[in-house]
């Protein structure tokens, strides 16, 4: 079904050459005469679109400038408030501000209203795109408006993915599109690009978040695509209409690459003409000899329906390899959401939801930038045409992602088939991805077809009891096990099921009638309207030439999620208050993080006032480190820290590294990092994102002291830093290094934060 190719390939005459010793001889017989990778590496779609948006003297460390970006309700305050203080005057490329994540305004008084009313008044002032809660999820709008052939698109969502339609898009924290509103570049040492070659045809009832589970669970382990970029290609892809390689497209998120891309054609350019952008239309396709670092081979023909079981989208079974061995895997599941949520958390019990020999699941949802395109939504009200959804426990709710797509499934009567079957639907909203919408019991189990199935994802709070379970499945599956009221059903297991889905037909009336069009029309005058909740960013202190570390929190599971590190749901509202939000971090993986940082922050304040006798002990322990006889509490910043092995996985959201930083935070010490993007969050809040090499010999509640450390990051490699652990009879020595930084990167750190940065 999914085969990973352990060496680099070149795609020659439509075939796969492996690069193994023997490919020179094979390339010339293809009448190929250049074998040279690094020509191959030119001839790839990837490359002709990152060197079209470097502006550097090299292709090897790139300087990226993007067409267009992309933040919702949750990111954007944050990033207007970031450029405003550091200088902005005008969006220089078109910048979408959609309202998709908070669109409820349940939570928290008038605060996420004011949040929308801010957004807006941002775009008239400087001049951007202002899309209107309930109106469209945030992808949906940049696949309908903004995404075409050859493009690059930014944006502070993960899921910022437009590959199917010939665009190179990335997800990432909102400093780096601070950066491009002010004209600066994305910077980054050119990606790895790895082939994934589609070839033949699903069957019915195969969707596209069966082919993307199967392929997430081939990668995400073993890191085979990690930062890299995926490029698809392959017969397979004309088998494949538009919305079907999106469904697929915007997941590669879970599988941690950078981006994605794929080979466009005919469907690609009737998607764009359908709305009303032919002329975003290049036909791509890699040119004969194109090198590849990796190959991902799926067999379209071999994808069966899928199920992601709790707490991954990774944790995958095909849904017949799991109804064939339930106890086996439904406990294995079990014990590895007891180990992520921990053992004070209440168990998930999935072993009883099996009756008879069949899973039994509370709750369906359809939702969001993967689940609620119009192929999906069509196929499922054609499966529960004339049938019931029952009325017992289990319920079905269905969000189409934009308002054309629900005018359409108007028009067609699709609407009117799933209400009649008992299904829900609703209006554009991401919430059920993050945990702000149809949350279900405790104890239950949702199966979704949404993006991420993440701890607390459907809205749990463990640590207060309360713990339900998610599961991701294709739309078609779901809406099988819909028609049998919640009795776990593959959509190939429905007899005679083949579908017919009515032609789409774009009416893009609503955008016109409620969309706030100002990119290149910016307001000077107009002020921008503040509610209550919204706050602007703590000042931050510059890098002293010392740093003396507490570690605040020690985690040491495989992974730590940026959920984890700021939970999402409820607590979305605060986004637009720092200080507010920051109460929050690590409350449900370390309720007791937010106490001890803040008394590191306490310590460090009584430094500032020279108040430092607490502290004589780890002065004394300093004097006796070699050229620090002479230190100074004036030249070192006294920090809180983090201890974790692979934190960053999920989400852009900058709050994950922002949280820290407002409560004192100056470091975080990791075995690696999950995402590039969470690592540079780290970096423009002013956070050193050290690591360190096997287990550390420190615990939670340890001060480390890394002597020059603003020397290291003005001269040094930072490939070796010297550290010493206080302990409380000796000092320990610990060498921690620092990945490679831009120039930009060090000084960022230098000044304490990227608002820093650009102010000075």
């Amino acid at each position: 079904m999914v085969k990973c190719s352990k060496i680099g390939v070149y795609y020659a005459n439509g075939q796969w050459v492996f690069a193994d010793g023997t490919e020179d001889k094979q390339l010339l017989s293809m009448g190929i005469s250049s074998t040279e990778k690094a020509k191959g590496k030119e001839k790839t779609i990837a490359y002709s679109i990152l060197k079209q948006h470097n502006v550097s003297q090299t292709m090897e460390n790139l300087q990226l400038k993007f067409d267009a970006m992309a933040s919702h309700d949750i990111t954007f305050v944050g990033i207007v408030q970031t450029a405003r203080a550091s200088g902005v005057e005008k969006f220089p490329i078109p910048y979408v501000l959609t309202n998709c994540h908070n669109s409820l305004c349940a939570v928290g008084g008038t605060i996420n209203e004011d949040d929308h009313v801010f957004g807006l008044s941002a775009a008239q002032k400087y001049g951007g795109i202002y899309v209107p809660p309930h109106i469209a999820v945030i992808h949906q709008y940049m696949r309908e408006m903004q995404a075409g052939c050859g493009k690059m698109i930014l944006g502070s969502d993960s899921h910022t993915r437009y590959g199917a339609l010939g665009t190179m898009a990335i997800g990432e924290g909102g400093g780096e599109l601070v950066k491009q509103l002010l004209c600066r570049t994305y910077d980054i040492a050119y990606p790895e690009v790895i082939a994934v070659s589609l070839t033949g045809k699903p069957a019915f009832g195969v969707g596209p978040q069966d082919v993307a589970l199967a392929i997430i669970g081939a990668v995400f382990a073993n890191g085979y695509v990690k930062n890299k970029v995926m490029e698809f290609v392959g017969e397979g892809i004309s088998n494949l209409d538009m919305e079907y390689r999106n469904g697929i497209d915007v997941m590669t998120t879970e599988t941690t690459c950078l981006s994605s891309v794929w080979c466009t054609d005919e469907k690609t350019k009737d998607y764009l003409k359908l709305h009303h952008r032919e002329q975003e239309y290049k036909q791509f396709s890699p040119q004969n000899g194109a090198y590849y670092d990796g190959l991902i081979e799926v067999d379209l023909s071999k994808v069966k329906p899928m199920i992601a079981l709790p707490m991954h989208p990774s944790n995958v079974y095909s849904i017949e390899e799991l109804k064939a061995n339930l106890e086996d895997i439904l406990h294995i599941t079990e014990m590895q959401c007891m180990d992520l949520t921990g053992k004070k958390a209440p168990a998930l019990n999935l072993q009883s939801k099996v009756k008879n020999r069949e899973l039994w699941v509370e709750q369906g949802v359809i939702a969001g930038c993967a689940g609620g395109l119009y192929p999906n939504i069509s196929e499922v009200a054609q499966i529960l045409a004339g049938s019931s959804c029952g009325c017992g426990e289990f319920a079905l709710s269905v969000y189409p992602a934009s308002q054309p797509v629900m005018m359409q499934l108007m028009k067609t009567g699709a609407i009117g088939t799933l209400m009649a079957a008992g299904a829900t639907v609703r209006t554009a909203f991401c919430g059920p991805c993050f945990g702000a919408g149809d949350v279900p019991a405790n104890g239950a189990l949702s199966i979704r077809h949404t993006t991420r199935n993440f701890p607390s994802r459907e809205g749990s709070k463990p640590s207060a009891g309360q713990l339900a379970g998610v599961a991701l499945m294709d739309a078609r599956s779901i809406a099988a096990t819909s028609k049998n009221g919640g009795r776990l059903t593959a959509a190939t297991e429905l007899e005679g099921y083949e579908p017919k889905i009515p032609a789409y037909e774009f009416d893009d009336s609503s955008y016109q009638s409620r969309v706030y069009s100002g990119f290149g029309k910016p307001n000077s005058d107009m002020q921008l309207k503040f509610g209550p909740n919204i706050k602007d960013w703590p000042e931050q202190v510059p890098m002293a030439d010392h740093l003396l570390m507490k570690i605040s929190s020690f985690i040491t599971d495989p992974v730590t999620t940026t959920d984890e590190l700021i939970p999402s749901g409820e607590t979305s509202s605060f986004r637009s208050n720092p200080l507010g939000l920051a109460e929050f971090t690590l409350s449900r993986k370390d309720p007791d993080y937010v106490a001890r940082a803040k008394a590191v922050q306490q310590l460090e304040n009584c430094r500032r006032n020279n108040d430092t006798a607490c502290l004589q002990q780890q002065m004394e322990q300093i004097h006796t480190i070699q050229g620090c006889e002479d230190a100074k509490w004036s030249n070192i910043n006294l920090v809180s820290s983090i201890y974790a092995v692979k934190p960053g996985d999920g989400s852009a959201r900058e709050q994950a590294a922002s949280c820290q930083r407002v409560l004192g935070a100056g470091a975080n010490i990791v075995q690696e990092y999950a995402t590039k993007r969470y690592r540079s969050n780290l970096i423009n809040w002013g956070m050193v994102p050290f690591q360190i090499k096997g287990e550390p010999n420190f615990a939670l509640d340890d001060f480390i002291f890394v002597p020059n450390i603003k020397q290291a990051l003005e001269q040094n490699d930072l490939k070796q830093i010297p550290a010493y652990l206080l302990g409380k009879e000796t000092v320990t020595p610990i060498i921690l290094y620092v990945s490679p930084l831009t120039q930009d990167e060090r000084l960022i750190l230098l000044e304490g934060c990227l608002i820093n940065f650009y102010k000075h």
